[in-house]
C-alpha cells in the first residue's frame, strides 16, 4: 500500500513537470513494483520502448523526486510488466481508495471514462458560461451551439468538462446517441497508422458514423496537413447532418498559429466559451470536492492556506493535496502552516524549475515581435509597456522572484515600479479578457520552451 501511495503522489509531481500528451503517454500505465532492501526502487512500464524511453528522458525527474519522499532510496531501475495494467485516472485526483484502477474503466466503445461527471464538476465564475452551453447542448444535440469550442489553460478542467458532458448524453439517451471522445494526438496517430497500412475508409466509418464527436485539446492537431485535412472532412460530413462536435483547446480558434484558416472559420462559427482561472471561493470548493471524493480529512485552516497559495492551476491544487495527503497518512507528520507552505512551495517550484527568467523574457519579447532589449532596457515607447507589464507579472508568477530581483532584471528599475506593474496584470487579469488569454498563451509557449 505504501509503494502505491509513493508512486502516486510521484507521478502527481511529474505531471506539473511534463506536458499531458507526454505524461498520459509514458507513464499512465506505470507502477512502482518493488523497493529493495538496499533501496533499489523498480518502476513498472507497458512496454520496452516505454521503458527506454523513461529511462533515458525522465530519469532524473523521478529520482528528484523520489528521493525527496524517501531519502533511502538510492538507485532505480525500470522493468516492462506483462499483463499488468496501472492506470492512475487521474493522477491529481489524488489517492482515490488507494487502490490501482484498470485501463479497462474507460468505455472502449466511446472512449470516455466515468469518473468525469458533471454534477462533481465544480461551477463557479471562471466556467459558468462553458457550463451553462454545455447544458443547453446536451438537451438539443447538433441544434444549438454546434460547434462548441472550450478553451483555456492547462490544468483548468476543460477534459473534465468535455468528457463529463459525453457521459451526461450517453445517461440521458442510452444507447439511441452515440458518442465518441479522442484526445487529437490520439486522433492524429489513427491517421497515420491508417494511412501507412492503407485503412482510411475504415477511419472515415468510424468517425463520421457517430452523433457526437469529442475532441481533446485540438491546438496538437495544427500543422499536421494530412491529419487537418481528415478532420476538416469529417467536421463537415456531422456538421451538415446536424450531427454535435464538441472542441477543446488551450486557447481561442485565432491564437492557435499553425491551424489552417478554413478549419479556424469552422471552429469560429459556433459558440466559443473559456474558462479562465478559479477564484477563492471556486479554489475552496474545489479543495472540498476532492478531500471528499477520496475520503481525505484536512483543517480548514490548510485548505485556505492552499486556496491563498496556489491560484491558477487547478491541477496543481490537486498534486498538492495529494502531497500533503500522503504526508499526513504514511509519514505521520503533524501539518503545521508552515510545513504547509513549504510543501506548496516546492511543488510549485518543481513545475518551474526549468524555466529561466532569459526564457520568460525571450517568449514575452517573441510573443509581442520586439527585441528583448526593449523589455529589459529603458525605453519608454507604448509599445513596450504592456510586455513590460506581463514580463514582471510572468516572472514573479511562474519563478516567484522578489520585486528587487525582477526590478534589477528589468533596467535596474525601482522595485515600487514592478510592484506597481505586478499589481496592475493582476488586477485586469480576471476583467480584461484578452489578456488573460494572452497570459494563458505566454504560459503555454514557456512551459514548451523550458
Amino acid at each position: 500500500m505504501e509503494l502505491d501511495q509513493l508512486w502516486q503522489t510521484t507521478l502527481s509531481e511529474i505531471e506539473l513537470q511534463i506536458s499531458r500528451p507526454n505524461f498520459l503517454t509514458w507513464f499512465k500505465n506505470s507502477s512502482l513494483v518493488e523497493k529493495k532492501k538496499d533501496g533499489e526502487i523498480i518502476i513498472g512500464l507497458a512496454n520496452n520502448f516505454s521503458k527506454e524511453w523513461v529511462r533515458n528522458k525522465y530519469h532524473k525527474i523521478i529520482f528528484e523526486i523520489l528521493k525527496n519522499h524517501d531519502d533511502s532510496i538510492k538507485k532505480i531501475d525500470y522493468t516492462v510488466i506483462e499483463n499488468k495494467v496501472a492506470f492512475f485516472n487521474n493522477i491529481a485526483e489524488g489517492f482515490e481508495k488507494q487502490m490501482i484502477i484498470p485501463e479497462l474503466k474507460i468505455d472502449q466503445e466511446s472512449g470516455l471514462h466515468p469518473r468525469y461527471k458533471l454534477d462533481t464538476f465544480i461551477v463557479g465564475s471562471s466556467n459558468e458560461l462553458a457550463y451553462a452551453a454545455s447544458l443547453a447542448v446536451i438537451k438539443n444535440i447538433g441544434k444549438k451551439y454546434n460547434p462548441f469550442f472550450i478553451y483555456g489553460g492547462t490544468g483548468l478542467g476543460k477534459t473534465h468538462l468535455i468528457q463529463g458532458i459525453g457521459n451526461e448524453i450517453k445517461k440521458t439517451y442510452k444507447n439511441k446517441v452515440k458518442v465518441k471522445y479522442v484526445h487529437s494526438e490520439k486522433f492524429v496517430n489513427e491517421v497515420v497508422t491508417a494511412i501507412r497500412n492503407k485503412r482510411m475508409e475504415d477511419l472515415k466509418n468510424r468517425y463520421r458514423n457517430i452523433d457526437v464527436l469529442i475532441i481533446d485539446d485540438i491546438q496538437f492537431i495544427g500543422g499536421k496537413e494530412r491529419s487537418e485535412e481528415e478532420f476538416f472532412h469529417t467536421f463537415n460530413v456531422l456538421y451538415e447532418n446536424n450531427k454535435q462536435i464538441i472542441i477543446s483547446s488551450d486557447r481561442a480558434p485565432a491564437a492557435i498559429p499553425t491551424l489552417h484558416e478554413r478549419l479556424r472559420s469552422r471552429f469560429e462559427g459556433g459558440m466559443a466559451a473559456d474558462i479562465t482561472y478559479p477564484d477563492y471561493e471556486m479554489r475552496m470548493a474545489i479543495i472540498k470536492t476532492k478531500l471528499s471524493e477520496i475520503n481525505g480529512d484536512l483543517p480548514d485552516k490548510i485548505c485556505e492556506l492552499i486556496a491563498l497559495k496556489v491560484q491558477r492551476n487547478i491541477r496543481e491544487i490537486e498534486g498538492i493535496l495529494n502531497k500533503i495527503l500522503f504526508y499526513k497518512e504514511v509519514k505521520n507528520i503533524d501539518l503545521e502552516p508552515k510545513i504547509v507552505e513549504e510543501i506548496i512551495n516546492n511543488v510549485i517550484q518543481q513545475s518551474s524549475r526549468r524555466t529561466t527568467p532569459s526564457q520568460i523574457i525571450n517568449s514575452v519579447a517573441a510573443y509581442f515581435e520586439i527585441p528583448p532589449e526593449d523589455i529589459t532596457g529603458q525605453s519608454r515607447r507604448k509599445i513596450t509597456l504592456e510586455p513590460r507589464h506581463i514580463s514582471v507579472f510572468l516572472l514573479r508568477e511562474i519563478l516567484g522572484m522578489s520585486y528587487p530581483d525582477i526590478g534589477e532584471k528589468l533596467g535596474k528599475r525601482d522595485h515600487t515600479t514592478i510592484i506597481h506593474s505586478y499589481d496592475k496584470i493582476s488586477r485586469e487579469i480576471n476583467t480584461n479578457h484578452q489578456l488573460n488569454q494572452k497570459i494563458i498563451l505566454l504560459k503555454e509557449i514557456i512551459n514548451e520552451n523550458s
